[in-house]
């Protein structure tokens, strides 16, 4: 069809829009991370997402829906089996994850494998815990720093990660330990999705900084996807914050990392500016990383705000023959117990200078119609094996 030439699909990350109908499987019923966000908000100062529908889709609190939006919106539900950030992605360009990666939240990881993980890095693990990445760092660095030992820890998420003091523990080195980590994980029975490097600065309590020097390593994706078709056909692939490390570069022609979620719109603008033609897919991880797992209501919502302000200066920058996809990979409420991401259906918003005016458009049952839709705007056929349809022409 080729009626855009540009695609950007922006992802909030866990941005959540309600507890999907298996939620209480994985035991989060009654989730609403953006509900829940705004009933103890009461107001958020969103003019763009409300401009665009946001509160027609979803709203609580005090807010109203605006009469006459200029966005399309609908419900998408999850296909895959799991809440993580990769599942999450990968459906959106066409995996269906059946097999949930591996979590180690409650036990913290095997001795056999802490035990070859040492052998192969030359360090002994202290740590080995579910733990705040903050917290455990003020708990650990200054024994890390002291001993020459490497903190290693897990989340309610999919992950190993190794903290770094980059003073001491230099930056090639964490990057090597996280490599065997990734090497070793590989086992069925310790397949987590994610290895994480997670370096930090400070010589003290109290002192200590995470850096933006963060590296995934990530399992490929188990099949080809959208991103790998629109490569294959000369398409331009644009990754913008973890999007390269999340699909561990397959598919993607240029990749930009991001200090934060403001710097990633910041990114986004300078490149809507630019020619190319293709996607653009972007990952803002802060809202998950930062607030939803520190169950932090006000620094969420404070969060969302700011990703309205530079919404705002992207809308302005559009052209048209540009398409903007706004989404999330899962919840996390802020407001529920634990730290986990949350079983939720996300937002899908789409907007375009060429629409004919907005509104409500059918809910889909996968995140997969992004990937589809973006496929058969360039004339890709999606890879065989991959989910969803397009539904582009709701989109023009």
């Amino acid at each position: 069809m080729n009626e855009y030439k540009k695609i950007f699909v922006i992802v909030l990350d866990s941005l959540g829009i309600g507890a999907m109908p298996d939620s209480p499987r994985f035991g989060d019923e009654g989730v609403d991370t953006f509900g829940h966000i705004l009933e103890k908000m009461k107001t958020l100062d969103i003019p763009n997402l409300r401009k665009l529908g946001m509160l027609n889709l979803h709203t609580a609190g005090a807010m109203e829906p605006v009469p006459d939006p200029s966005g399309r919106y609908l419900r998408l539900g999850e296909a895959s089996n799991g809440k993580d950030t990769m599942t999450g992605h990968w459906e959106m360009m066409g995996i269906k994850t059946e097999k949930p990666f591996k979590t180690f939240t409650d036990t913290g990881f095997p001795p056999e494998l802490i035990e070859e993980l040492e052998k192969r890095c030359g360090k002994r693990v202290i740590g080995n815990k579910s733990a705040s990445g903050t917290k455990i760092i003020e708990e650990l660095g200054e024994e890390e720093i002291n001993t020459g030992a490497m903190i290693v820890y897990t989340s309610a998420d999919s992950v190993l990660q190794i903290c770094g003091n980059e003073e001491t523990f230099d930056l090639e080195n964490l990057y090597r330990c996280c490599e065997i980590a990734r090497e070793i994980t590989m086992k069925d029975e310790w397949r987590v999705g994610r290895v994480i490097a997670r370096p930090y600065v400070g010589k003290k309590k109290g002192e200590f900084k995470r850096t933006s020097n963060r590296h995934d390593y990530a399992l490929k994706p188990t099949g080809a996807t959208a991103l790998n078709a629109l490569k294959d056909a000369g398409l331009d692939v644009i990754g913008v914050g973890k999007i390269h490390d999340i699909f561990c570069g397959e598919g993607i022609t240029e990749t930009h990392h991001s200090n934060s979620s403001v710097h990633g719109m910041e990114q986004t603008i300078e490149l809507c500016k630019k020619d190319f033609r293709g996607l653009c897919f972007v990952n803002l991880v802060d809202f998950d990383a930062l607030w939803g797992h520190r169950r932090d209501v006000e620094g969420y919502a404070k969060e969302i705000e700011k990703f309205d302000k530079n919404l705002g200066i992207l809308l302005d920058e559009l052209r048209e023959d540009d398409l903007l996809m706004l989404t999330a990979d899962h919840g996390n409420d802020p407001t529920y117990t634990g730290t986990d991401h949350t079983r939720e259906y996300v937002p899908l918003i789409a907007y375009s200078r060429k629409m004919e005016g907005g509104g409500a458009l059918e809910n889909e049952d996968t995140f997969a119609v992004i990937g589809a839709s973006v496929a058969e705007n360039f004339g890709v056929n999606m890879p065989e094996g991959t989910i969803g349809h397009s539904i582009l022409k709701k989109l023009v």
